[in-house]
């Protein structure tokens, strides 16, 4: 039952996937969470850092698309100034959200990548959705009081991954190694 929650790969942050490492590993399309893996949840602004890595993946030709659990209004007001495509109410750790953005964007399974910061949802979704994941820490160490309770879940979760796996370790890029 554990092995649902593994990810491909745990990667520090969403910022050191590389346009490069993307394209090593066939990736066309970045399916992202939104709060505390592309933008703080308490910050809808962004980061200049942000803008650089959306900038680099644009111009490699690999599409963002974020895949969030928040309203169409939380959603639209957080990616409005980065002018990226999403699904909203995506009703992760289902597979509806992330299915959807493969149909509406006519993508493979073999070429999409889902980044996030919760086994829960995010790895659990990619994971029945049949697509590689990265875990990211998340952005800040406070989360949003809905969050809350999947933290202490995903404690136990992440113990007992690591008891089964050891060799899963965050990594600082995707050709660091791959966690299966």
């Amino acid at each position: 039952m554990v092995s649902q929650f593994k990810p491909t790969w745990m990667v520090t942050n969403i910022y050191d996937l590389t346009p490069q490492q993307l394209r090593e590993n066939g990736v066309r399309a970045v399916l992202t969470d939104l709060d505390n893996t592309l933008i703080a949840w308490n910050n809808p602004d962004g980061t200049p850092e942000l803008r650089h890595w959306l900038t680099l993946l644009e111009l490699a030709g690999i599409r963002v698309i974020v895949v969030s659990n928040n309203s169409r209004a939380r959603v639209d007001r957080a990616v409005a100034p980065f002018n990226l495509p999403y699904i909203h109410r995506a009703l992760k750790p289902l597979s509806w959200g992330l299915r959807r953005a493969l149909r509406r964007w006519h993508l493979r399974r073999d070429e999409v990548i889902m980044v996030g910061d919760q086994l829960l949802t995010d790895v659990w979704s990619a994971h029945h959705t049949g697509i590689r994941s990265v875990l990211v820490k998340p952005i800040l160490k406070s989360d949003a009081w809905i969050t809350k309770g999947n933290r202490v879940l995903e404690k136990v979760v992440m113990w007992r991954l690591r008891h089964n796996y050891p060799e899963l370790t965050w990594q600082e890029d995707l050709n660091e190694r791959k966690t299966h």
